[in-house]
């Protein structure tokens, strides 16, 4: 069963975030996801290979986020002060001011699923959840293939413009500022 179009599942958990250069610990729960836009991007655990470029990546796009009301959540099946360290001692985690969310109960990666059973680790889920708490896009595959974080921007802004302007769809290849299309019978075919 697809979880599109879900509510996000209860879940309480703690994070690291270093936003003004002073580390705290802060508390999340389903509720936290609502009133604004979220992305959670899981990853198999800290300390590992691709991760922290994923993370660099984010790093570098998150204004873009924020201008766009959404907070970023990394989220690994270690625990809050795992991430604490991982920021403190990698340079590409180091730039994350978004939240390292810990599952070591992994209560999250069930809930989206993206839980390895056998490891204890995520699959590399990306999840677009709007300001209901209601997950708008997920994109799930194999741990050896890193993501490209300016495409789950892309698609973020995609779900924010739909979600503005009912009736209407984005077509492929669709950024911020292109045209989209109404469906109607008329297109059909002529596209």
């Amino acid at each position: 069963m697809s979880l599109i179009n879900t509510p996000v599942q209860p879940f309480k958990t703690t994070a690291f975030v270093n936003r003004s250069g002073k580390g705290e610990f802060i508390q999340l729960s389903e509720q936290s996801l609502k009133g604004k836009w979220s992305v959670l991007i899981f990853m198999p655990a800290a300390f590992t290979f691709n991760c922290p470029t994923e993370i660099e990546d984010a790093a570098d796009y998150y204004t873009e986020f924020q201008k766009a009301g959404t907070e970023v959540y990394i989220v690994t099946t270690d625990t809050h002060f795992s991430h604490k360290v991982w920021h403190e001692t990698s340079p590409a985690v180091g730039k994350a001011k978004f939240p390292l969310v810990g599952d070591p109960t992994h209560q999250l990666t069930r809930a989206f699923g993206v839980h390895i059973e056998e490891e204890g680790l995520a699959l590399r889920g990306t999840f677009v959840v709007n300001p209901d708490g209601i997950i708008k896009t997920m994109e799930v595959h194999s741990n050896e293939i890193a993501r490209d974080v300016q495409e789950t921007l892309r698609k973020l802004k995609a779900a924010q413009y739909t979600a503005a302007h009912p009736g209407q769809v984005c077509p492929a290849k669709w950024n911020e500022g292109d045209a989209t299309l109404v469906p109607s019978l008329d297109l059909v075919g002529k596209i």
